[in-house]
């Protein structure tokens, strides 16, 4: 895509240039173009923007950045007289009268969200950003009007006082261009980005544009290489195709560098290819013949033309090492998918026949869901950046139903993406055939399948695991009305009065209750609680908890804590927390490790290399000679290896030995040795 922004220079000469982008439609569009045009001019005369530039200078180029967007006359006439009811003297009566009730609505829209009256410019600006998103529900040009706004506003943030400039380009990052995102104008996306980058770290902007600019002329080398290789070999195979080769944009190469640390010219995957094809069966052919030419890298593989985004965007990512061991992205899409991956949603307004209803984005649907909440524009903010403009993941029903998720989702989120009591009623839940915790992320492309028990209920730690407003919604839901104990104001779950002691045994305790992620001490780890329990002195079954910050494993040296409203908190002896806990000699109390199982339980040890899915292989080895793993885990010691502490139920003494030769058979297992 071009640059939206046109060139600066006199009104005139960016007249001339904003009209050859209308040059497209028809003369009586062009005809009403003009005529807003001339009443814009003249309503804004007298007005200056913050450069002493005349005020008419803003409008012409958000409607000139519309017009390259490909929109429709009724939306560029709106860009034009976008601020003309906020900050001049017409009225929307006469703006109806002039230009019809189309773009009497289009302006209304945003000036909507811009007429506002609030007790601090925090609240305002937060609640101009929620008028602003849920007027898309009702015609998404609206938020098409205010991004083309917030593009040219941003390219002129040099004449703010610093402190409001950074503070206008973090919004721009946290919400406009993830919106932009969101509805496919990666065009604009990259622009937003590239210009909200140049104000917060100037430095790192003007060091990537140098480093870029020094490389071009061994880059356009390298890259014609890279094309005519593509060409000879989609020849071989009469393949007609076009192939545009390019620098990533700054903000894309500025996150590599960031997250990879280190020296810029370290950073290697900064160059892309296109390939554009006729048809999708020459796109996956065409992806062969790439994978022939070049090693493909593992885990850099993306079908979006099988499973296309919300925002209809469809094409082949992958990412190949090419030669002298540079990394390249190589996007694979026919025509058609290009000029919707290039305009988004503003594609349907010249590509395609008719006009996009907003509920076919998946984003308008989640917002509608979002107005029934009542959510408060500063909450508003937070839930939008944390789920509504995030990437999506795709999961599966077992029958085969594609559900969209928010990154970072769980089981519950899926659980009540089905259906409220699904949800409620959740136990557990499987990931490809596999138990997996409810507060695990899911994976793309993932099978997730909700275990159900009608004695099931939610519970407070659930609006923790939850990551989507709908669930959160409708587990607080559920509290507030099934749980006594509880108050729930906003974001704050509190205790109202002791919690009853009851049995730690129910159904949901056999399956994982906790994941820990990988990079801390404890790298895997399992706990059936079905058959771990707690003893202390004759007493089983008491209400127990296991403290979150030493996490005491089966085998550990523990020591239990009577906190008052919370039953009995079992720490392990040496967490260093224990000495800040105020009364913590006086209520603490013996407590013992107890194996609840009618059959044969023993315990064994291990020493192992540190290697991915080891915990899987010790596991099958166990279920193999139909031994079950009650509690385990692997912990780092830090030079490489992983220490293992587990137990094993089993149906006789003679599997034992069976068990441990299998064990010993895993390859990266260096010693194992039975602890009974």
């Amino acid at each position: 895509m071009n640059s939206l922004i046109l060139p600066e220079t006199t009104v005139d000469d960016l007249l001339k240039e904003f009209y050859k982008r209308t040059e497209r439609m028809s003369s009586g569009d062009q005809a009403i173009i003009k005529k807003a045009v001339d009443v814009a001019t003249t309503l804004h005369q007298d007005q200056k923007r913050a450069s002493g530039e005349p005020y008419i200078i803003h409008p012409i180029q958000v409607a000139a950045i519309l017009a390259e967007l490909k929109m429709d006359r009724a939306t560029i006439v709106a860009g034009i007289l976008h601020d003309v009811i906020e900050d001049t003297t017409m009225t929307r009566e006469q703006l109806q009268a002039d230009f019809g009730p189309e773009v009497e609505s289009l302006v209304d829209g945003v000036t909507k969200i811009h007429i506002l009256h609030a007790k601090t410019k925090s609240v305002q600006e937060a609640q101009t950003i929620r008028k602003m998103f849920f007027a898309m529900t009702k015609d998404i040009r609206v938020i098409l009007i205010k991004l083309a706004d917030k593009v040219h506003n941003m390219s002129t943030l040099k004449h703010l006082a610093e402190e409001k400039a950074r503070r206008i380009a973090q919004e721009c990052l946290d919400i406009y261009a993830p919106l932009a995102g969101r509805l496919g104008l990666f065009g604009v996306k990259s622009q937003l980005e590239d210009m909200a980058l140049k104000t917060l770290d100037r430095d790192s902007y003007y060091l990537l544009k140098d480093f870029v600019t020094a490389k071009r002329g061994e880059r356009e080398e390298y890259l014609k290489r890279v094309k005519d290789d593509i060409y000879r070999e989609a020849a071989k195979d009469h393949l007609k195709i076009t192939v545009d080769a390019r620098a990533k944009h700054f903000y894309s190469i500025y996150n590599k560098w960031k997250k990879k640390g280190g020296d810029l010219a370290d950073v290697f995957d900064i160059l892309g290819v296109r390939i554009y094809c006729s048809t999708n069966n020459e796109c996956y052919q065409m992806l062969g013949l790439i994978h022939r030419l070049w090693k493909p890298i593992e885990g850099r593989f993306k079908d979006y033309i099988a499973m296309p985004k919300d925002n209809g965007y469809q094409s082949l990512h992958t990412t190949v090492m090419c030669y002298g061991g540079r990394l390249t992205e190589i996007q694979i899409r026919t025509n058609e998918m290009h000029k919707t991956a290039e305009y988004g949603v503003a594609a349907h307004w010249v590509y395609k026949e008719g006009k996009i209803r907003p509920e076919e984005l998946s984003i308008v649907t989640r917002l509608k869901s979002w107005q029934s909440e009542g959510i408060d524009g500063v909450n508003f903010l937070e839930e939008i950046k944390g789920e509504l403009l995030r990437d999506s993941i795709y999961v599966f029903t077992p029958k085969g139903k594609v559900v969209e998720l928010p990154t970072g989702a769980t089981a519950l989120d899926f659980a009540y993406s089905i259906h409220t009591e699904v949800g409620n009623h959740t136990i557990a839940a499987k990931a490809d055939g596999s138990i997996i915790p409810l507060n695990q992320e899911l994976k793309n492309t993932q099978v997730i399948e909700i275990i159900t028990s009608q004695n099931a209920k939610p519970n407070a730690n659930w609006l923790r695991n939850a990551r989507t407003t709908r669930a959160r919604s409708k587990i607080r839901h559920w509290l507030t009305h099934n749980d006594e104990s509880l108050i729930l104001e906003k974001n704050i779950v509190a205790k109202k009065r002791p919690i009853p002691q009851a049995s730690t045994k129910t159904e949901a305790s056999k399956y994982p209750v906790e994941s820990v992620k990988p990079g801390g001490d404890t790298t895997q780890r399992v706990m059936d609680l079905s058959k771990v329990g707690v003893r202390m002195g004759m007493e089983k079954n008491l209400l127990i908890r296991f403290a979150l910050c030493c996490h005491p494993s089966n085998g550990d040296p523990i020591v239990g804590f009577v906190s008052r409203g919370r039953g009995l908190i079992i720490h392990r002896q040496d967490c260093s927390n224990i000495k800040g806990i105020r009364g913590f000699n006086e209520r603490q109390v013996e407590v013992e490790w107890e194996t609840v199982s009618p059959r044969v339980t023993r315990r064994f040890v291990i020493v192992a290399k540190k290697v991915p899915g080891l915990f899987s292989e010790i596991e099958g080895a166990v279920r193999k000679h139909k031994g079950h793993l009650i509690e385990g885990k692997l912990e780092d010691d830090g030079q490489g290896h992983l220490f293992g502490n587990f137990t094993m139920e089993l149906e006789d003494e003679a599997d034992l030995n069976r068990v441990v030769k299998g064990l010993r058979g895993i390859p990266n297992i260096n010693t194992i040795q039975k602890a009974d």
